[in-house]
């Protein structure tokens, strides 16, 4: 049988284990994929906490697989499902986990591998790149304008520094000192985190930034609105939408498209996006992946990488 990384109950590290699981089996509008390599994101830990639960559910089914990136290989196909096959490298958000050997996709949520791009890099791409374009879109900020990132230097907001920075955008990163030197060789002016944020920004910035994109929620979301005039150019993909919407921002209003997928994957295909994949684990190795990020020690991406 199949081995995934699981949590059989929302909690902490304590609740997670490797299981073996049966071999997902597509339905209509599915495809299933053996995965290459799976993204580790801050949603997949805050899911274990119970902090995000499945769309329309009051709680996950357990054990329940870790995992809302994936790369991989298609070997079946669903009903009604045109356009892909067997053998086809796609990458894409898995309906159910993606820390596992097998997962299932959504034809709505998946997109053909460029040859180019490899499946580490692709497994980045549909939460951590995708959420980061479409927060940069959704400010629509015209060339020139200052943009303050807070939480950086992690994968949403290490890709949303270059993208914004490819259209012009200048961009206050906010992270810690251990991630001053990558945001730099981003293009993007380093601020460092912790209390005062404010002041330090208006140092840089004395009348403010013309947007926000928040990755982190709390106190550093507080500060950072205190820095925009125009609270339509404060989102946030770290804190909750009553929290933001306290403040007059917003969540990150999600594309959820291929077309997105597509597009941030001929970003890397064409030098625009790197990926900065900093770290990769086997399966094996899921926890410690899992903690690097839980922890905030990440810089850039961390990538589970399985099978051949």
């Amino acid at each position: 049988m199949p081995k995934a990384y699981v949590f059989t109950r929302y909690g902490g590290p304590e609740t997670e284990e490797f299981a073996e699981v049966e071999r997902p089996v597509p339905g209509p509008g599915q495809v299933l994929v053996a995965v290459r390599a799976a993204g580790v994101n801050p949603v997949d830990w805050k899911q274990r906490v119970g902090l995000r639960r499945p769309d329309g559910a009051d709680s996950h089914v357990f054990p329940a697989v870790f995992g809302n990136e994936v790369a991989g290989i298609v070997q079946e196909t669903g009903e009604g499902v045109d356009g892909f096959a067997a053998g086809d490298e796609v990458f894409g958000r898995p309906v159910v986990g993606g820390y596992s050997e097998y997962a299932l996709l959504s034809v709505h949520l998946i997109a053909r591998k460029p040859a180019a791009l490899s499946f580490t890099d692709a497994a980045t791409l549909p939460v951590a790149a995708a959420t980061a374009y479409d927060g940069v879109h959704q400010l629509a900020l015209p060339a020139g304008a200052t943009l303050l990132v807070t939480g950086a230097g992690g994968g949403v907001g290490v890709a949303a520094v270059q993208i914004a920075r490819g259209l012009g955008v200048r961009v206050l990163a906010v992270a810690s000192e251990g991630k001053k030197d990558l945001l730099e060789s981003l293009g993007a002016v380093h601020v460092p985190s912790g209390p005062a944020l404010a002041a330090r920004v208006r140092a840089l910035a004395p009348d403010g930034v013309d947007g926000v994109y928040d990755l982190v929620g709390g106190e550093t979301l507080t500060e950072a609105a205190e820095l925009v005039a125009d609270r339509t150019k404060l989102i946030t993909a770290g804190a909750s939408p009553a929290d933001v919407g306290k403040l007059g921002g917003t969540r990150v209003a999600r594309a959820n498209s291929n077309a997105v997928l597509e597009t941030v994957a001929g970003l890397v295909v064409d030098g625009a996006l790197k990926p900065h994949v900093t770290g990769t684990f086997p399966l094996e190795r899921a926890e410690e992946a899992l903690r690097t990020v839980e922890d905030g020690h990440a810089r850039g991406k961390i990538v589970i990488e399985v099978g051949e």
